[in-house]
């Protein structure tokens, strides 16, 4: 079942049971409205009744009938009773028995009456003195609880029919407010086919607000990243195919030379030492792509500690160091103490060896180190002097085999972005002031 005609059956089904409890109490409340109502309707009329029988005389004939008229006017069952003498002084209702009986079953005296019953009817009561606190006189009426459930049920059959076309206006503002939910959810959906089929060019926006908006927007991220991936991944198996294939050739090459006779004594010894520093370099290139895979797949292989930033910096530099004596290149360090991080010591200081080599090699005469801590972040920064990066290679100087002027693998700066990231930061490009490269990586704290 679609969503929209979920929602909307769920919205009509609470709905529905929210009525139903409402009728069904108002429909209980209601009667019991009726019934003290009448017994106020009831005590009115009996008040008046009681003026004219304190103020008339009842043998006379035509008071009597003035009386009755009254009764049969208004609709009213009445009858006096003395419960001195247990006399029945006068009454509307002929069935003498039944008053008799009702006499005999309910207790007079009481001010709060039940429902009088007589057979499968019952009555509301209500009693009036005649002359208080002189006589026993009382005067009784009544009215049959059949006229009021009568008015009861024409009450709530209009009352039920108000439901229903409010339940109908609902059920149908719900379609529509549903409807204008769903619809951008529909859409979305044939984004996601669309992403799903790799046509990332044809993503469009969809007009949406509010969470819907934001699912909206991380679909389009996501696209755009996936679509990032699948280019460089595809760029990632090109440069590696070339990378891998171009050493494999030499040996190969060497290789057939040296069996075939082609090269001999001083020639040989020369294709061995070109076929073994091959071989390395093909060790090398393979171990930086394992290590790659790994940072990408595995969690056992990071394991973060408390490190100091300022020890981190200075076993970098001792160990660039030897390269930095043969360019010829001082390396200056500026790291205030007490900047700590949690994070892989081995692979940070593998990060930052790889960048700091690439920044020797880049340098005409000076590398800087500096290390800086903020309230919101910890930023380490690596300037050279050297001609810099041009700006067409910076956007993809971190990804897989993209190598620069002088570059071997291609993969030590994309090693150091897989650690930093992996490590919670982020790590980016620019130009420093010494006139240079400037990578500089941050950490938020």
């Amino acid at each position: 079942m679609k969503l929209q005609y979920q929602l909307t059956l769920a919205f009509t089904t609470l709905l529905a049971i929210i009525m139903s409890v409402v009728a069904i109490t108002i429909y209980s409340l209601i009667l019991n409205l009726l019934i003290q109502d009448e017994q106020r309707q009831l005590e009115d009329n009996g008040q008046l009744i009681v003026r004219f029988l304190v103020s008339q005389d009842l043998n006379n004939s035509s008071n009597m009938q003035q009386l009755l008229q009254y009764l049969e006017e208004y609709d009213l069952q009445v009858f006096a009773y003395d419960s001195d003498s247990n006399d029945i002084i006068f009454s509307s209702i002929t069935n003498i028995r039944r008053i008799e009986n009702w006499i005999g079953t309910y207790d007079l005296s009481e001010e709060d009456q039940p429902l009088w019953k007589a057979g499968n009817e019952r009555y509301v009561v209500s009693i009036i003195p005649i002359y208080p606190q002189l006589s026993d006189e009382e005067l009784v009426l009544l009215t049959p609880l059949d006229d009021l459930q009568e008015v009861q049920q024409t009450f709530f059959k209009t009352l039920l029919l108000v439901f229903i076309i409010g339940i109908g206006i609902a059920v149908i503002l719900s379609y529509f407010l549903t409807k204008r939910l769903v619809t951008p959810l529909t859409k979305l959906k044939y984004q996601l086919k669309k992403i799903e089929k790799r046509q990332f060019d044809e993503v469009e926006e969809i007009q949406a607000s509010g969470e819907i908006k934001e699912v909206e927007q991380s679909v389009l991220d996501m696209a755009y990243e996936l679509r990032r991936y699948i280019q460089s991944q595809r760029q990632f198996f090109q440069n590696a195919s070339h990378e891998l294939k171009t050493p494999l050739m030499t040996i190969q090459g060497y290789a057939e030379g040296i069996r075939d006779g082609v090269f001999v004594k001083k020639e040989s010894e020369r294709g061995l030492d070109v076929m073994v520093a091959e071989i390395n370099r093909l060790k090398k290139i393979i171990n930086e792509m394992i290590l790659l895979a790994k940072l990408d797949s595995e969690e056992n292989i990071y394991r973060e500690e408390l490190i100091k930033v300022e020890e981190l910096i200075k076993l970098t530099t001792e160990r660039a160091l030897p390269l930095a004596n043969d360019q010829q290149v001082k390396i200056q360090h500026n790291t205030p103490s007490g900047i700590s991080l949690y994070v892989d010591n081995e692979k940070m200081l593998q990060a930052m060896m790889n960048i700091v080599t690439n920044a020797i090699r880049h340098a005409s005469s000076q590398v800087e180190i500096t290390a800086t801590r903020s309230e919101e972040s910890i930023t380490i920064s690596i300037a050279d002097d050297g001609k810099g990066i041009s700006e067409d290679l910076m956007p993809q100087l971190f990804h897989r085999f993209v190598k620069g002027e002088g570059g071997e693998t291609g993969l030590g700066l994309a090693i150091s972005r897989a650690i930093v990231e992996r490590s919670g930061g982020s790590i980016s490009v620019g130009k420093s002031n010494l006139g240079g490269a400037l990578f500089t990586i941050n950490f938020r704290v």
